[in-house]
């Protein structure tokens, strides 16, 4: 007997995170509820307001007020090309909890250690501090210190976090929005650094496909920009999209 019976498993890819939005409701309006969350980057920022008793719709007012995902503009770049703004804040005014233990769902955060150069998957800590590291991106972002250690984007190790909770599971859904894909032009450093990071992501997707019962990729979702903040409607119904007409195998 299997701990949780639904997974669910979210993949990073910047504003992308807003087809979460809409994959999570095409699988609720179906009857699916997630029983254990494994998140990294904007997954696991989504991942944590739906553990946090959030609906996608709460989710989606809170990201399109557009100040969840500011950035500042290009600053010496000793660390990082960018700076997170607000997410911490924000988590603490939207969200009750301090803790990642403390949220009602079981939750999993994927963070890179740039100190042991390994994969961690957190499921206790401070919430707003840890989802900040799992969001940066190395280079575009500056990393994050937790107790002594610096961390960044969880994509960076493991992109689409199946392993904390592969084997408690009876059906894991994994989503990704970050398929690689060819791209006519690249226009600038920041895209060059981005594309560059999510070609190492998507080097090793077999364990993914192997413990996952619905493996979803939104069609179209790599048209986007992964820092654009001007298609969040769109993307919330390229992922409701990839969900509504599908026959799930459950």
């Amino acid at each position: 007997m299997k701990k949780y019976k639904f997974g669910l498993v979210l993949s990073g890819g910047g504003t992308r995170g807003f087809a979460h939005l809409g994959v999570i409701t095409g699988l609720l309006e179906k009857g699916i509820q997630p029983d254990v969350i494994s998140g990294t980057s904007v997954g696991a920022i989504v991942g944590a307001f739906i553990a946090g008793g959030k609906s996608p719709e709460e989710i989606m007012k809170i990201f399109n007020k557009g100040w969840f995902f500011k950035y500042t503009n290009l600053h010496f770049p000793d660390d990082g090309l960018l700076k997170l703004g607000g997410l911490k804040e924000v988590i603490k005014k939207t969200m009750p909890f301090e803790t990642i233990e403390d949220l009602p769902l079981p939750f999993f955060v994927a963070v890179a250690n740039l100190n042991s150069g390994s994969a961690e998957y957190l499921n206790k800590g401070p919430l707003g501090l840890t989802l900040l590291a799992s969001a940066s991106i190395p280079v575009l972002f500056s990393p994050v210190k937790i107790n002594g250690q610096l961390y960044v984007d969880g994509g960076l190790v493991d992109n689409i976090p199946v392993e904390p909770i592969k084997d408690d599971c009876e059906h894991i859904i994994s989503v990704n929005i970050t398929p690689l894909n060819p791209r006519k032009s690249i226009k600038n450093l920041i895209q060059i650094a981005s594309r560059t990071f999510y070609m190492g992501v998507n080097a090793n997707m077999n364990g993914v496909h192997n413990y996952s019962s619905l493996y979803i990729e939104p069609e179209g979702i790599d048209k986007y920009d992964i820092l654009s903040l001007s298609h969040a409607n769109e993307l919330f119904e390229i992922g409701y999209n990839a969900v509504k007409d599908k026959t799930l195998p459950f």
